[in-house]
């Protein structure tokens, strides 16, 4: 996991896996879409492949590099033990019911004290 999430932390390596995500390109179609130099493309696609990552295929003369999505399942599912985002929807769900039933209550209040001045007087 550690691995996964080293190189995942560079912002050039996440954006080689956006671009790997929905086809297999080659080195010089990724180097294509950045401003660094090949060798730097490379080392990123190094990083990337020993983390698992990325796999390559040899298709030819070509080499294809390919998302392996697989090893983010272990990262994803350590992170996602911090999403709170469920304990939110109870809150929210709570504080909901809790203005509706206020509004029922004022709705119903000046009734209710008006039915009390009448049986005073």
């Amino acid at each position: 996991m550690d691995a996964v999430a080293g190189a995942i932390a560079d912002p050039v390596r996440r954006e080689i896996l956006e671009l790997l995500r929905h086809s297999r390109r080659t080195a010089g179609d990724i180097a294509s879409h950045f401003s660094i130099t090949r060798p730097a493309i490379s080392r990123h696609l190094r990083v990337l492949r020993e983390s698992g990552l990325v796999h390559d295929e040899l298709v030819g003369r070509q080499r294809f590099y390919v998302l392996h999505p697989g090893e983010l399942a272990e990262l994803a599912t350590w992170i996602a033990r911090f999403d709170t985002s469920a304990e939110w929807m109870q809150r929210l769900d709570a504080l909901e019911t809790e203005v509706y039933r206020t509004r029922r209550e004022h709705r119903a209040g000046p009734t209710d004290q008006q039915t009390q001045k009448e049986q005073t007087a």
